[in-house]
């Protein structure tokens, strides 16, 4: 079984048309016995019976609804965590061993968790909270320890540390992590001090260095004056062809000029070619 083969079977909220009608469906789909799990589960496993895989996922969905929404508090939308939480589940099922001695909704328990907080970390925040195996567990222990809104004080970072078994430094950086808010890169800022600044605002420009604007102009005008040069060594039919194509602002189309001078286009774009390889190796030299 993999896990897309399971996936097309589940009800979606899309599907259904709403997440309190795809929870209603999903709760009226029976719970398994000890002997039908276990029955189930051995004819998947020794058979790969993906009817019986799909019976095992069905009857655990209200499970993996009742775990995202212990996970409400992040505002991620419940639809999407129990979609995460479902992919969770069918690894689980794909992986469980009904010879353990343990039920399946104690095994998946794990995967369904681990899918649900792989997501939250991902679109929590642009930037990412928690990138270490460790952080991630601090991550969400610390959102279950702090009990107010407002910043920890000195005893509550280090009891929260204890309790954790993590220095009590690294709990105050978590915590102005998870407290912090993102800022648009480009956010608009206006005469009021207290709005948020731009970082663009922080970045050097090289626009305000005198050095770099006259660098700048001055290669500028030696590309423009080795351009003038070189247009001017090349016979009076191609200068025209390059000016009235490149140079002017009413640009003529190759038929136009063919007209003109009584030949063919392609006549016209050969000599427009070789006279830009002719300007290119004038102004190499």
């Amino acid at each position: 079984m993999t896990t897309a083969t399971v996936a097309t079977t589940l009800p979606v909220p899309s599907q259904i048309g709403s997440i309190d009608a795809y929870i209603s469906v999903v709760n009226q789909v029976p719970l398994l016995t000890v002997e039908q799990e276990q029955s189930l589960a051995r004819s998947y496993r020794d058979d790969s019976d993906l009817e019986s895989a799909r019976g095992l996922v069905m009857a655990h969905l209200r499970f993996v609804v009742h775990v995202a929404r212990s996970y409400s508090g992040y505002g991620l939308q419940l639809g999407d965590l129990i979609q995460e939480g479902n992919i969770g589940l069918m690894k689980a099922v794909k992986r469980f061993d009904p010879d353990q001695g343990v039920r399946l909704v104690s095994f998946a328990v794990h995967w369904i968790r681990a899918e649900m907080h792989e997501f939250i970390l991902r679109n929590w925040r642009i930037v990412k909270v928690a990138t270490t195996k460790a952080q991630r567990k601090l991550f969400f222990n610390l959102r279950k320890n702090k009990k107010r809104l407002g910043w920890f004080t000195h005893a509550e970072a280090h009891a929260v540390a204890k309790d954790l078994g993590v220095p009590p430094e690294v709990v105050v950086e978590m915590e102005s992590r998870l407290t912090g808010q993102d800022i648009g890169f480009d956010a608009p800022t206006d005469e009021n001090e207290d709005s948020p600044v731009s970082p663009t605002n922080f970045l050097p420009t090289a626009e305000l260095d005198p050095e770099t604007a006259y660098e700048r102009s001055d290669w500028k005008d030696h590309h423009t004056t080795m351009l003038y040069q070189g247009l001017n060594k090349l016979d009076a039919r191609s200068q025209d062809i390059i000016a009235r194509r490149w140079l002017s602002d009413n640009k003529v189309t190759l038929q136009e000029l063919a007209d003109e001078y009584s030949v063919s286009a392609e006549r016209i774009r050969q000599l427009e070619a070789n006279a830009l390889k002719k300007m290119k190796a004038m102004i190499a030299a």
